[in-house]
């Protein structure tokens, strides 16, 4: 089967690759960085912005993956907005032009309110309206609107919506993953304390197969993994790489108390992760339940020091052992 994959050169779309590839899939590659070269894919420079460029990459695909999108936690970003909604929309209308069988879009927990969910979140949780919510939470959520708009006029289309994505192949240096592999160099002494659902990328991979192929139409699925404690998963990686484990953990309430003065000095030297958008995960610490995509997708994310040492493994160079993880 011909598929299409938009963000394909990014940390989940090179893990999804491998798998469409694996089940024997042609698949088009669309990104604006071309990724490394394999059989079975071809690679296409698309602008999501763009509408003939989309119904160009997408024509002929029975099934698409779209995944590009801007992440930032800045309150306001005009491109991160566009690329999130507008963006959505053109590839949902190019997709229905060109007779696209099914799209699966890949939106995000942050697309639902996790500071006021009640510590748990499930499809029926209240969505990122909330102004003072970074763009990227709200722009999650609004690209959901412009796609079911689409869904309206036709097409066929299911969402899903991961946690925060983590483990092995990651080539994009993603802040979870080089958090842990500082821990795993010993290079973490102390930590934040605190903890939010984490997802092994080959389980969301895995995820956004399975609903392309058994997700009902227009309904949302949340790909979660496990709530993980970031303390005990930096402790798990330093142990598994032999290498000195962070001592203690500082309350994540203290950070953000602190936060007027250590945010604008964070900014100052070029970082974001201590500024409130960071820090709004672990204070809400929200468990994300997954049952639906259990129930109805058959979709079972593997356990959570299984995917630590796996990218302890693959950042030190060494083999993976073969992924179990296989779609019935």
């Amino acid at each position: 089967m011909k598929v299409a994959v938009t963000g394909a050169a990014g940390f989940l779309g090179t893990n999804l690759l491998r798998l469409l590839t694996d089940r024997g899939h042609e698949v088009t590659a669309i990104d604006r960085v071309a990724g490394a070269t394999q059989p079975g894919v071809a690679w296409i420079d698309g602008n999501v912005l763009d509408p003939a460029s989309m119904r160009s990459a997408l024509d002929g695909a029975e099934v698409v993956y779209h995944l590009v999108a801007l992440i930032t936690l800045a309150h306001k970003n005009d491109l991160a907005w566009r690329v999130n909604t507008e963006g959505v929309r053109i590839v949902a209308e190019a997709a229905r032009e060109v007779g696209v069988r099914r799209m699966v879009h890949t939106s995000s927990i942050h697309a639902f309110n996790q500071y006021s969910c009640g510590g748990r979140i499930n499809e029926r949780s209240p969505r990122s309206i909330d102004p003072d919510l970074p763009v990227y939470d709200r722009s999650k959520w609004q690209g959901e609107i412009e796609l079911r708009k689409v869904v309206d006029a036709g097409l066929d289309a299911v969402i899903c919506n991961p946690t925060g994505v983590y483990g092995p192949v990651d080539n994009t240096n993603s802040r979870i993953n080089c958090t842990l592999w500082d821990a795993a160099r010993g290079r973490v002494p102390v930590m934040i304390s605190g903890g939010f659902d984490l997802v092994d990328v080959r389980d969301v991979a895995h995820g956004l197969i399975l609903a392309g192929e058994r997700g009902r139409t227009g309904e949302n699925y949340l790909l979660g993994g496990h709530f993980t404690d970031m303390f005990q998963a930096t402790r798990t990686a330093a142990e598994v790489n032999g290498k000195m484990k962070p001592a203690f953990a500082i309350p994540a309430k203290v950070i953000n108390a602190c936060m007027p003065v250590m945010e604008p000095v964070a900014k100052a030297f070029g970082s974001d992760r201590i500024s409130r958008a960071a820090m709004g995960a672990l204070l809400s610490a929200p468990i994300v339940e997954h049952a639906k995509a259990t129930e109805e997708l058959g979709y079972r994310p593997r356990p959570a020091e299984q995917t630590i040492r796996d990218l302890v493994a693959f950042y030190n160079g060494q083999p993976l052992e073969a992924d179990t993880q296989k779609i019935a």
